[in-house]
Formats: C-alpha cells, structure tokens, sequence
C-alpha cells in the first residue's frame, strides 16, 4: 500500500534522528532525582522503519517501572510538604508561588524542541502539532499566572457587612493526583498540573503510558524551581501504583483525563470519598449535524478537521456525524474528495495530516469496528479507506450506520467517519438525549430560525454548542466541561483556579481593638493570607 509506507532508516531527515535510547533511570520524587535500579518499560514508536522482516518499531527509550513502595513514598513527600496546610508552600504568597512557576517555565521552554521531538517519537504526533502543543501550554501557563494575579487583586480588600468585616481569599486543598492523557500528554496534564501548584496544592502526577519519556527533560527544572516534596513523579503500572494511594485516603483531589470506567472505579476505592474532588475530563461522543440548510463546502471542511485532527484522537474530536437525507450523498461525494487530498506519512513531514496511531492494540479495534459496520450493512465509501500497515490506519468514512452498530454507541477514537442520514430533525436531537455523553455538538446550518430551534433544547444536554464549525476545547479562557459521563468539574483558565482551590475567610467584628489588630498584621506584612497587597 503506497500511501502508508514506512521510511528505511537513512530517509529519516537527520534533525530528526534519535541518536540513541533514552534510559530514564531516575524520577522526581521529595526534591531529589531518584535513581531507579529495578525493571524499566521500553517505550517502543509508532514510527516503524522498513526492514527486511517488515515494519520495525523504533525503540525511542525506557523509564521506571516503580510499584507500591515508590508510590507511596512520593505520597508522603507530597503529604508532608503540605503538612495539613502549614507547610511552606500553601502558605508562601501569591507573589512568591508565581515566581516559582514563572521561573519554571523559562526552564521549560529552554526544552522545547527535546520536549516535542519526543512527543513526537512517542506518540507521533506531527512535528508541527508537537510544537503547538508545547506553545499552548507555555501560554497557558502565563494565562494562568494572569488569572491568578486578577483573582488576588479582587480579593485584596475586605467587605464589611453588619459590623463584621472580612476577607475572602482562595485556599488550596491538599495533594492533588494528575494523570494526564496521551493524546495531549503535555498539554493536557499541565492544564490541571499548574493551576493545582499555582493555588497552594502540592501534586503527584502520573505521565500516561504512551508520552511518559517527554516528561523526564523538565523534571529537574520542577525540583530545582519548587520546595521540596511539592512536585512528585510516579511511574509504573497504573494498576499497582494508583489502588494504593486512593485507597490510603490521603489523595484531596483526583484529576484525571481518560475514560469514565476507570475514574468511577478509582473514585470507589477512596474511603472518604465526600472529602475527594474530582476534576474529569472523560469519554466523549460528539456529534455533527449537517441540515439541509447546511453550507456543504463550509461542513465539510470543518467536519474533516473535527473528525482527523491527530487522527481523530482527541475526546473533542467528532465521531459520529448526522447529514439530512436531501443532501447526504452530496455531502458524502465532498467527504470522500477532501479525504483523498490528506496527507499521509510520518510525523516530520511537512504538511501530514494522518500518522502513525500510538496504542498498539488501537488498529485491530478500529477493523474489528469497520468489520461489525459491514456486516449490518454499512460501507466504506471511500478508497483504501480502514487499510491498515502496522500502526497506520487510512480514514474510513462509513455509511449508513444504524443503531445496531457499534460506531453507533461506541467512542472510536481513531479515523473512522461515521455517516447517518436523518430525516426529522428529532433524530439527531433524540441521540443526543439518550447518549451517555454530553460534551459538545456541531450544527450545521445557514438558517437563523432552525440553528435557533436546535440550540435552545442543546444546551441542555451538551456543554458547548458549536456553529457551523468543529468541537474544540479553546479557547482555554472558555469553560471546557461536560454533561453526563464526559466530565466532573470545569476547566478554563480562571475556572482551574476555582477548582483546585476553596474559599476561605479571615473575619473579625469591627472593634476598636480589632480594628488595630488588623491594620498592624496588614502594615507590618504578618500575614500571607490577610493582605492588601496589590500583584501587578
């Protein structure tokens, strides 16, 4: 198959070579690099090369296979750093806990093109995305250190009511465990990482499966830009290490990207789970809707990058699309043309559109998935569509698909296309009510009257309503959450800061000699929390 070919190792542009493994051998945990002795993962590419025996894998690395004991060990660093809030960190300033983060990111962006090559290798991704990705999480994090600075100057004066006089500020809540995703490996677990240090908490965080090597080059700029125990490592097998820190208790707050399955089961297992927050970002089923109204071209466009942006691996991305039967074929013939001009190829050249999919086991999936579509009575409409060479997949669009099936019902994630024609408009609308789901929904539409009609019952079951484009999380000053199964919490840059924090006030009766009490806290700088100092 000409179009999914892998490189011999001698095409591969010399920029781009691995010069040899990356044997993470140490890990942060109590502000020290750790030096791992025991059993390491090998971190094998998506990107094969061309040999003899057929595609080959690249090896990219390996990192630490730690268990219980390590866990364990990095809990109680974390733990002790905050020491039931009185540790250094909780009660440093808001000032000095921007200038720790501040100083971390010019580490960390003295590591940008190590950081997206290996996001590259790891999961291939495109070069190009890569290095977008690691961009918006550098502006994320100044955005966040902006919000955080409005925050404290609106809380930097007291309100008096009825003779009492108070201040409200924000409080952190503990340790917070992070696991990010693979499909974002940086970025999505730096959008919960930094707000959760930035309030006060300090943090274990878990780098996923695939992308845990992109993590290793920032970890000593994390222990040389933070007190000691406030930034943590953990890595091995989820399975062993995370039971044991849920079920010990001593986790405030869980945040985790992935699937529903796994964050109800991980919730049970904490024995207080009234004192646990969750913030989720979980499974997603987006749909697009496609009117007779619809500006096809206009649809199209946006339907393609909604459905194969990183090969339709972003719970973001739409997986199931409804188009009117007056313009379904129509609308297919435009899908089907705009596929054949995607580039495909490997994550370093310029201007791929598809790439070599990460998880292994992903492709069997996906064909076992186009498999059931064809048997009750689908087609793949479009050529070379589900072929597969190892870790490629080429886009499939598939039509019609019925309730029987199960790209129905079930999140692809991967490139396949769902079609379904629809012929009253309560089709697509019923879906959407009886789906587990509830992230976010395109509508396609030139007319004013039916996107209206479609939008008032929508909101109320999706959290964002997008006209006449793609689903997308940004941008990032925008709340990001969902309904249902897809999420628990709100994430956006101000939003993150609400939720890995608590309000909490200091409040006296306006005595005489209160009042003097608090002005000489407040003029003598006694107090981190009782302030009216002004950030700028």
């Amino acid at each position: 198959m000409k179009e999914l070919q892998f490189p011999k190792e001698d095409q591969i542009p010399e920029s781009f070579r691995l010069i040899e493994p990356i044997r993470q051998n140490t890990y942060l945990s109590n502000g020290l690099m750790k030096v791992w002795k025991g059993k390491s993962h090998d971190v094998f590419s998506p990107v094969c090369l061309e040999k003899k025996t057929g595609p080959t894998r690249v090896l990219v690395g390996s990192y630490p296979v730690c268990g219980e004991k390590e866990a364990l060990e990095a809990l109680d660093a974390a733990e002790n750093a905050y020491d039931n809030g009185r540790g250094e960190w909780p009660t440093m300033s808001v000032a000095d806990r921007i200038k720790c983060i501040e100083k971390f990111t010019q580490r960390m962006i003295e590591k940008r093109e190590e950081v997206a090559k290996l996001i590259l290798w790891e999961i291939g991704k495109s070069y190009t995305d890569s290095l977008k990705e690691f961009d918006r999480t550098v502006e994320y994090i100044y955005a966040t250190v902006d919000a955080l600075k409005d925050l404290d100057r609106q809380s930097s004066g007291f309100q008096i009511v009825d003779g009492i006089a108070a201040q409200i500020r924000r409080s952190p809540l503990g340790v917070v465990l992070c696991m990010g995703p693979f499909n974002y490996p940086l970025n999505e677990t730096y959008t919960t990482l930094i707000p959760a240090l930035i309030m006060g908490n300090t943090v274990l965080f878990k780098p996923p499966k695939h992308g845990s090597l992109l993590h290793f080059p920032l970890l000593e700029a994390f222990a040389e830009c933070f007190p000691k125990g406030v930034v943590n490592s953990v890595y091995g097998r989820g399975a062993d290490i995370i039971p044991p820190l849920m079920k010990s208790g001593r986790i405030n707050v869980l945040t985790l990207i992935g699937s529903s399955k796994v964050a109800d089961q991980l919730k049970k297992l904490h024995p207080k789970v009234n004192r646990l927050r969750a913030i989720l970002g979980l499974d997603a089923k987006n749909a697009a809707i496609v009117t007779a109204n619809a500006d096809l071209d206009q649809a199209v466009k946006e339907c393609i990058t909604g459905a194969l942006s990183f090969n339709g691996q972003r719970c973001t991305a739409l997986k199931i699309i409804f188009v009117h039967k007056s313009v379904v074929d129509e609308f297919n013939q435009k899908l089907v043309a705009a596929i054949g001009k995607l580039k495909v190829g490997m994550p370093w050249e310029d201007g791929v559109n598809i790439t070599p999919l990460p998880e292994p086991q992903k492709p069997i999936y996906l064909q076992d998935c186009l498999k059931d579509a064809l048997k009750h009575g689908a087609k793949v409409l479009n050529e070379n569509g589900g072929e597969v060479n190892e870790s490629f997949v080429y886009p499939a669009v598939i039509y019609p698909v019925t309730e029987k099936m199960k790209l129905y019902r079930e999140e692809q994630f991967g490139p396949i296309i769902p079609v379904l024609p629809f012929l009253r408009i309560e089709e697509p609308i019923d879906y959407l009510i009886d789906s587990p789901h509830g992230q976010q929904v395109s509508l396609f539409s030139s007319d004013s009257e039916e996107l209206a009609k479609l939008i008032d019952p929508l909101v109320n079951q999706v959290s964002r309503v997008n006209i006449n484009s793609q689903c997308q999380r940004g941008p990032d000053v925008f709340p990001f959450t969902g309904r249902k199964d897809s999420a628990e919490g709100t994430l956006s840059v101000s939003d993150a800061l609400r939720s890995f924090s608590i309000r909490s006030l200091v409040a006296a009766k306006l005595t005489e000699e209160n009042k003097h009490l608090l002005n000489e806290i407040i003029t003598d700088q006694e107090s981190n929390f009782l302030s009216t100092k002004f950030i700028f």
